[in-house]
């Protein structure tokens, strides 16, 4: 009886375009063969200007182009059967005027909606009654109470999103993270999904 290895594939790699991807960028083997060193360095595809930017390799086919090459060797498939190859084409760097531009667009859009929710709410009226109820007097703009507001609205979207700039507050991800998490894992599915469908297609025509 021959050897027995086990492999088990990434869910998503990202390579740049023209990458010559090996068998040890889609997958992890383990086993007692020797052969492993030789298995990594296999060649799976060549990736090509022409390709869409996400492809899906098979574990089937995988498995296939390895036991042509290591007929003595049974592979055990564990975990995912497909593998996400997402190529990264070079990206020019965005002009100031054209960062400027978009950091503009967010600040007035954020601000905007800040304020349409705070009207919706009518929290100034809200704070001149919690100022009079304190107080006893009547003012227009308790700012005793309205700039600890707003630097707490401030503090409290930094610890919603978890970051100051590109340092993490605590190793939680933010909703944020989660919500590109869950799109992340729905687009892989829906990738997969689709390649499989285009792949029945081309071999019933």
């Amino acid at each position: 009886m021959g050897d027995v290895l086990y492999i088990r594939l990434r869910n998503h790699i990202r390579v740049p375009e023209g990458h010559k991807v090996l068998l040890k960028d889609i997958a992890y083997l383990s086993g007692h063969s020797r052969s492993i060193s030789l298995l990594e360095k296999m060649f799976i595809y060549q990736m090509k200007p022409k390709d869409h930017k996400y492809m899906v390799i098979d574990i089937f086919n995988v498995i296939e182009k390895m036991s042509e090459q290591f007929p003595n060797i049974e592979f055990q498939p564990v975990g995912p059967n497909q593998t996400i190859v997402e190529v990264i084409r070079p990206k020019k760097n965005p002009g100031i005027l054209f960062v400027a531009a978009i950091w503009i667009l967010l600040f007035v859009g954020s601000a905007m909606a800040i304020m349409n929710f705070h009207y919706d709410v009518s929290m100034q009226e809200v704070q001149q009654k919690l100022h009079y109820m304190l107080t006893g007097e009547e003012s227009k703009y308790p700012l005793w109470i309205q700039i600890p507001y707003s630097i707490g609205l401030g503090l409290g979207m930094v610890l919603f999103f978890n970051h100051v700039f590109k340092k993490r507050i605590n190793e939680e991800p933010s909703p944020l993270e989660v919500e590109i998490f869950n799109y992340e894992q729905n687009l892989n599915q829906y990738v997969i999904l689709n390649e499989n469908e285009v792949s029945q297609k081309d071999e019933h025509s």
